[in-house]
């Protein structure tokens, strides 16, 4: 499927065209620390540039800062940005705390945190996972006592990314225990340099650091911080979990890298000597992940066009999330095979620049373990790939 851009859409692509080449810089190819350099050289320095420009966040309403596109315009200006290789924003503020807030807080709720989100000077992370409540998050235990015009806020959360670097919190608490699980749960806002906020790193697979455990001990967090109204914060949690679950999908960067392991596969051999190019198992499995990812491309442009019509994503967000991540594990998985022994060293230190004794192997699969690793997570965050065929075989096959 194919958008057909007007000529006002192709003049707004020659104007994105234009602001990411004179504002992202070339990305070192072995340097993730300091990939964007200059001006940019953060995810939040760049949030800043586009806030100067007014197009630090497409989704959002424009009455709240948002850039007043259409779903075309939106489409163009993500598939640009991937190709030009800009950073990201900070996805827990633009993408799951911005929207709740102001689809369901208060006037000073919004007046307080809608533009730091907006220029990037406040980051966010997202406190849902506990230990024993993952895909089950209905099971969580954190709990939130009212004192006066505080809750006392008690607990543990995990894997919460980013929560080392985070600003602020949206997390949920249990403020009711008498009712059905989804019930009594409420939704808060914790400015993380509470005291009694406690943060332990976790380092996972790829032997980074983005993720971490969380405690809560008799942290106090102000009534008023609380999004919505107590005891509903199962709907606004499901809220954030569909914005999370549509952008999961992510069909540009995943395209530009089957391009590149389509590449990989003219330089790298095959166990008998042939070019990967020249294996015939190994371009079956090319073809089949191509065919995959148009199929992805038309889900996405589905849902976009629903989007665009005033519908809601529907279980159509779990398809995107379940689709886009199987397809991102085998590109890393492909990868990986393709890089053979090259792929065996851990050389974080080099992709850091934080060593000068040399590469093993050629720059272009220094990354090959560490994408593979961490892609193993794809499945599992925004909720697991197998809850989601639970939400589809529920809510479209009435299962």
């Amino acid at each position: 499927m194919d958008i057909k851009l007007n000529a006002a859409d192709e003049a707004f692509r020659r104007e994105v065209k234009k602001f990411l080449a004179e504002h992202v810089p070339p990305s070192p190819i072995l340097n993730r620390s300091q990939r964007f350099g200059g001006q940019i050289n953060t995810i939040g320095n760049w949030q800043k540039v586009l806030y100067e420009k007014g197009w630090s966040a497409p989704n959002w309403p424009k009455q709240y800062g948002g850039t007043g596109w259409n779903e075309t315009q939106k489409h163009i200006w993500y598939e640009e940005s991937t190709i030009a290789g800009a950073p990201g924003g900070n996805g827990f503020g633009l993408h799951m705390a911005g929207p709740v807030i102001y689809t369901f807080g208060t006037d000073a709720q919004k007046e307080q945190h809608l533009k730091g989100i907006l220029s990037g000077e406040i980051s966010w992370c997202q406190g849902y996972s506990e230990p024993g409540a993952g895909s089950d998050l209905a099971s969580l235990k954190t709990s939130a006592m009212r004192e006066g015009d505080d809750y006392i806020v008690n607990g543990q959360k995990i894997w919460t990314s980013f929560a080392h670097l985070a600003d602020w919190m949206f997390c949920l608490v249990r403020t009711d225990s008498s009712g059905k699980p989804q019930e009594g749960i409420s939704f808060l806002l914790i400015d993380m340099k509470t005291p009694g906020i406690e943060v332990r790193p976790i380092v996972s697979i790829d032997h980074e650091h983005h993720l971490n455990e969380v405690y809560f001990t008799d942290v106090r967090v102000p009534v008023t911080n609380r999004v919505g109204e107590e005891n509903k914060g199962w709907t606004y949690a499901k809220f954030v979990l569909a914005n999370e679950r549509t952008g999961i999908a992510g069909v540009a960067g995943r395209k530009i890298h089957l391009k590149k392991l389509k590449e990989l596969a003219s330089l790298e051999y095959a166990s008998d000597g042939r070019k990967l190019a020249e294996e015939e198992a190994f371009q079956r499995r090319l073809a089949d992940l191509e065919i995959r990812l148009m199929a992805l491309e038309i889900t996405s442009l589905r849902i976009l066009s629903d989007v665009a019509a005033g519908r809601e994503p529907g279980p159509g967000a779990s398809s995107l999330k379940i689709f886009a991540t199987e397809i991102s594990q085998e590109l890393e998985t492909m990868t990986l095979e393709a890089a053979a022994h090259y792929a065996l060293p851990r050389q974080n230190e080099i992709i850091h620049g934080g060593n000068e004794s040399g590469q093993i192997g050629p720059h272009y699969l220094a990354e090959a373990y560490i994408a593979y690793a961490i892609s193993r997570a794809s499945t599992i965050y925004g909720g697991t790939n197998e809850i989601q065929r639970n939400v589809i075989a529920k809510s479209v096959l009435g299962l």
